[in-house]
């Protein structure tokens, strides 16, 4: 009889924790609407498998699934440099175990004394010494202007002046440093608004063969900035075009990712850093 009487007292028991567990489950397979994301579902080389910290090396060796333009991406270059550098012609393809250079060495030259051996020159009075042309980083410099859209130079300023937001909406997605984090910020909108260059430039980049980013503008604001609008709807803009900070260069789209939104980065010397860091407070 006592044995009778403990079985009828476990079973409410037991039935109440497979209710709960059930339960569980049901709401783990309904709580996502929507597909997974792409961060879960990437497959191969992406903006994710590159390392956060700068990038300094001079040289860097081609692994399997990397692509000219991620390479030139995660270390801070225009990809046009990259292949200019290491003589690769389109469609810039590479192999496991290739040496790229990433910065072009300039050739060491021996001046030509036009004196001859032992003679010394004569003392000119008042000689003036020029001035270094490149000045160490963040240091203002006063002869020289950011390009602007149309510019023929090459040469980019020393420092970024002035950024502003690239677009206008809720900040749905915030910067982190986890290996698989969000490397840049992402903000909300409605298909086709008005994306703006985030700082004066030159484009360096247009297209979608960066997996992970849809259709993309990349930016290049000095030799250290470079700045990412991703999944754009229409691009306005073209590679090598110079652009003023404010100007339009894309519409918000859903490229590339689950809903309308830009995803937006900034990069110094390869490494993602915090955009808010740089832009204007709200």
């Amino acid at each position: 009889m006592e044995r009778i009487v403990k079985k009828r007292k476990t079973e409410p028991v037991l039935s109440t924790i497979l209710s709960v567990t059930l339960l569980v489950f049901l709401i783990g397979c309904t709580s996502r609407p929507n597909p997974a994301p792409v961060v879960e579902l990437y497959k191969g080389k992406s903006y994710l498998d590159f390392e956060k910290d700068a990038f300094e090396e001079k040289k860097y060796i081609v692994k399997k699934g990397d692509t000219l333009f991620a390479i030139a991406w995660f270390t801070g270059n225009d990809y046009r440099d990259l292949a200019r550098i290491n003589k690769i012609s389109k469609p810039y393809a590479i192999y496991p175990g290739q040496e790229l250079l990433l910065k072009k060495t300039a050739p060491v030259t021996i001046a030509r004394s036009k004196n001859p051996p032992g003679q010394t020159t004569k003392n000119k009075a008042n000689q003036t010494v020029d001035r270094p042309k490149k000045q160490a980083y963040g240091e203002p410099k006063n002869d020289v202007k950011s390009p602007v859209e149309g510019s023929k130079s090459s040469e980019f300023p020393d420092r970024v002046t002035r950024w502003i937001w690239p677009a206008n909406g809720k900040i749905i997605g915030s910067f982190s440093t986890q290996e698989l984090g969000n490397k840049g910020i992402d903000i909300s909108g409605k298909r086709g608004d008005k994306i703006v260059a985030a700082a004066s430039g030159k484009v360096v980049y247009t297209g979608n063969a960066l997996r992970g980013y849809g259709q993309l503008v990349i930016v290049k604001h000095s030799e250290s900035f470079l700045s990412a609008y991703a999944h754009n709807e229409k691009i306005l803009v073209t590679e090598q075009q110079w652009v003023n900070a404010g100007q339009p260069i894309a519409s918000m789209g859903n490229s590339g990712t689950n809903n309308v939104k830009l995803h937006f980065e900034v990069r110094y010397k390869g490494k993602s850093v915090d955009p808010l860091r740089y832009l204007p407070k709200l």
